[in-house]
């Protein structure tokens, strides 16, 4: 009989696996269906002995000190601050938009205030920002949203930005200086010997057991648990009883040269061109030095694993009726982007564990309805 029983080896699982553990003592068996821990964020060395990801780039950001201080516990760091280009018009720019963007991209040579002023003199006015596409062109107007965002959104969510929610591109900011940084946190650097490293160390708990290539659905009833967290798609918890919330799925095309480098930077957009959305290259994340190197291609897809909620009123309604559901449960805990329909960063999906842990703390038990939200 297991303390608790945790579905989902990713952040979410095995850090709360980790805390049941470690603060209180109590047993953890921890499932995943794939054959590997880490969730999307495993790294592994291929063929070549390169240190990739397997399911595309994962940069570790944050402003949460109390995040770092528990991750620090589990690895060193490498600072490293991603920056992206965007291939537009057959030129590579920086991507969130800023002072060379507009340069380069148009052969100006403009200030932080004349460049303000250009993208007032080209932003539409929006009555009420309501969707991606209204975000954008409120911000840069039309010409600029239709060269960086409408085709790279219509490829990563299969439909056009004026039917997605506005949290899709508020997150993007523009600047008008010349900060080239993908992310500003305080906080951004890489787990030094990768995550997967960090997470073997994060589930070495002797109080924790792990199985692999083990689906819920077929030990619910096999072995024993008294608590149950919950990390995967929660249609699928409870059977798709109401219907499937629909997930973005990702592709991914591994390829290794016989060159030291291939792109100035880590990641490249495609958002004009090519049926990729980006292609990176891990060496730049790692520091690795290796005379090959290995990239990732992603294509977006409806079919294989979920990966991103789709972020539409309509889907938003139907996981509020599975919200609903867990809620009606006595011995279970939602916790992650898939059980909580949300897309989370890597540092929100932890944060979001460890309050869910701290209210697990002061109860004693399970407050079903804890996880979500707790990200903020």
């Amino acid at each position: 009989m297991f303390d608790w029983l945790v579905v989902g080896a990713g952040f979410a699982g095995s850090v709360l696996a980790e805390r049941l553990a470690s603060q209180r003592g109590e047993t953890v068996l921890v499932i995943d269906r794939r054959s590997h821990i880490g969730g999307n964020a495993f790294d592994w060395y291929d063929e070549a002995g390169i240190l990739v990801h397997r399911y595309g780039p994962h940069i570790f950001h944050t402003n949460a000190e109390a995040i770092v201080a528990y991750l620090s516990q589990f690895t060193t760091w490498r600072p490293y601050e991603h920056r992206v280009l965007a291939k537009v018009d057959g030129k590579l720019v920086p991507i969130p938009i800023n002072l060379d963007t507009i340069n380069r991209l148009y052969g100006l040579d403009l200030t932080s205030k004349q460049m303000e002023q250009f993208l007032v003199e080209r932003r539409e006015s929006v009555e009420e920002i309501r969707t991606a596409e209204d975000v954008v062109v409120g911000t840069v107007g039309r010409e600029l949203y239709e060269k960086f965002f409408q085709g790279y959104t219509r490829k990563q969510w299969g439909v056009d930005p004026s039917q997605l929610s506005k949290s899709v591109t508020a997150r993007v900011p523009t600047r008008t200086n010349r900060d080239d940084r993908y992310f500003t946190d305080t906080f951004q650097c890489m787990p030094a010997g990768g995550y997967t490293r960090m997470f073997h160390r994060m589930l070495a708990h002797p109080k924790i057991k792990v199985m692999l290539q083990t689906d819920y659905r077929e030990i619910r009833k096999v072995i024993p648990y008294r608590r149950l967290i919950f990390t995967g798609p929660i249609d699928e918890f409870f059977d798709f009883r109401l219907g499937k919330l629909p997930y973005r799925s990702l592709r991914f095309e591994h390829v290794t040269l016989d060159r030291p480098r291939v792109q100035p930077v880590a990641v490249v957009n495609y958002p004009q061109t090519e049926a990729f959305t980006r292609v990176t290259e891990y060496k730049h994340l790692t520091g690795q030095q290796h005379p090959q190197t290995s990239l990732t291609y992603e294509y977006p897809t409806d079919d294989g694993d979920p990966y991103y909620p789709v972020p539409r009123a309509e889907n938003e309604v139907l996981y509020k009726r599975y919200e609903a559901l867990a809620a009606q449960q006595t011995d279970a805990i939602f916790v992650g982007r898939l059980a909580t329909y949300r897309y989370y960063n890597m540092d929100q999906v932890i944060g979001q564990a460890l309050a869910a842990f701290n209210r697990i703390q002061k109860t004693g038990a399970p407050a079903l309805s804890l996880a979500r939200g707790a990200a903020g």
